[in-house]
């Protein structure tokens, strides 16, 4: 299968001098779009490149991947070519998981990993339980996404919307759900993990886990609250992304 960079890799607003490149992987029924902001709100010296999944948005007539290894291989192969200068990666819920699977190819099979890798709203791999939340109906994956927040009420009541969305929410909890993490030996990258502390999705302790993923540093930053803390709190979580990036790498 042949990989396009370009239709995975988003700038919105490129910097080619940057001294380092954050790519940012989304949460489940997210885009690109959702680190429009962060582009403009990091430091001049950090280019913000998120990844598109298929299935949505400019990508809305591709299907959704189906499962995490193909999701990760594509991802893998798309940022081969922009690894070679010095990088970094954050992800968030459904977006860490991929990051994590993405930095461990990136280091164990390129020999190319990232200076830091950033986990969000995600417990560690050795907490992953697999779920059945995509065979439910359609009303009851609706109401998953109130749990979680992210998505006004006003927004989650459009019909329009709803059609829109459903055949990626079932793709992305299905891919979630039905994967097994990559449990080998701890990578080397050190890790930032993060988490809110009224987090369903995300207990403190077992995103405290992620400690026993590296052999590198580890910082852990606990915020107020639930899944989506990182939205009304993104300069706290900015300032915690710069303090990984500036903290020793051992």
């Amino acid at each position: 299968m042949s990989i396009n960079p370009d239709d995975w890799l988003r700038a919105y607003r490129p910097r080619p001098g940057a001294r380092l490149r954050l790519f940012c992987f989304p949460h489940a029924t997210g885009n690109a779009t959702f680190y429009r902001n962060w582009a403009v709100k990091m430091p001049t010296d950090i280019e913000v490149v998120a990844i598109q999944y298929p299935g949505r948005l400019d990508r809305i007539a591709e299907p959704c991947v189906p499962d995490m290894e193909t999701m990760v291989d594509s991802i893998v192969t798309a940022l081969s070519g922009k690894v070679r200068e010095r990088y970094a990666i954050f992800g968030h819920s459904m977006g860490a998981a991929i990051a994590w699977e993405v930095a461990y190819r990136l280091e164990y099979r390129l020999g190319a990993p990232p200076v830091r890798l950033f986990v969000s709203g995600r417990p560690a791999p050795k907490h992953h339980r697999p779920g059945s939340k995509h065979l439910g109906s359609d009303d009851f994956l609706w109401e998953e996404m109130r749990r979680l927040g992210g998505t006004t009420d006003a927004a989650l009541a459009h019909p329009e919307l709803r059609a829109a969305l459903m055949p990626t929410l079932r793709a992305d909890y299905r891919l979630v759900e039905t994967y097994q993490p990559t449990l080998g030996p701890p990578i080397t990258t050190p890790i930032s993990a993060f988490t809110g502390d009224q987090d369903p999705e995300a207990l403190v302790p077992e995103v405290a886990d992620w400690e026993h993923a590296t052999t590198g540093s580890f910082d852990f930053k606990v915020f107020s609250g639930d899944h989506f803390y990182l939205v009304p709190l993104i300069d706290h979580v900015h300032a915690g992304i710069l303090d990984g990036l500036n903290s020793p790498a051992r």
